[in-house]
């Protein structure tokens, strides 16, 4: 069946997944094949996206937006950006690679249309930043949600990716399209800047 990219229902719990899913370095025959597919609106491949990188979507846009409905938003907002983009991919990145790094744009663009309203939603959940079965208190959720959102987009996204989602610096490298060595310095000097900021706020 071929139409426009499909509706994908977000139902679960937005989690970090415990298992990263790792992407490879380059693209391979099966990644052209996706974003061919992708291109033509095959629903099945779709439906075959969603099910290899849904979690790990669902969470990357919960952990970077705060709250279920934009990170369903943001998704969602993905698919249809990869079913207009796919005829562009150019296979110098593994196709999970680049899903999750116009995944990652796409927060960015939410967070900057969230800026710019005069009133601001409050947000339906807080960051869960700790893996499975976190004893954090929702205060200190909030308070490292807050020092979250005060940092510049790219130190978030290194952060959340290697803390919460398990990526390695190279898979970081790949999806934000910096070096390993960059990705592990932001990744220092972001948790150096928490660690101050908490200190002087406890």
């Amino acid at each position: 069946m071929h139409g426009a990219a499909p509706a994908v229902s977000l139902a679960s719990p937005v989690i970090p997944t415990e298992t990263p899913i790792r992407p490879t370095r380059t693209a391979n025959d099966e990644d052209l094949r996706l974003a061919r597919s992708c291109a033509t609106g095959d629903t099945g491949v779709f439906e075959e996206i969603y099910r290899t990188h849904g979690d790990r979507m669902k969470s990357i846009a919960y952990n970077h937006l705060g709250n279920v409905s934009d990170a369903e938003d943001a998704v969602q907002e993905t698919f249809l950006k990869v079913h207009r983009a796919a005829s562009t991919y150019n296979g110098e990145s593994a196709f999970g690679t680049w899903l999750y790094r116009v995944l990652i744009n796409t927060c960015y663009d939410a967070l900057r249309r969230r800026q710019r309203r005069i009133q601001e939603a409050p947000m339906d959940d807080v960051i869960t930043t700790e893996r499975a079965g976190s004893s954090v208190d929702d205060a200190k959720r909030m308070t490292l949600r807050k020092m979250l959102n005060g940092l510049p987009e790219q130190r978030r996204s290194v952060f959340l990716l290697f803390e919460v989602e398990g990526l390695t610096h190279a898979e970081i490298a790949q999806v934000l399209n910096i070096t390993e060595g960059n990705s592990k310095w932001i990744l220092f000097a972001t948790k150096k800047q928490l660690q101050e900021q908490w200190k002087n706020m406890s």
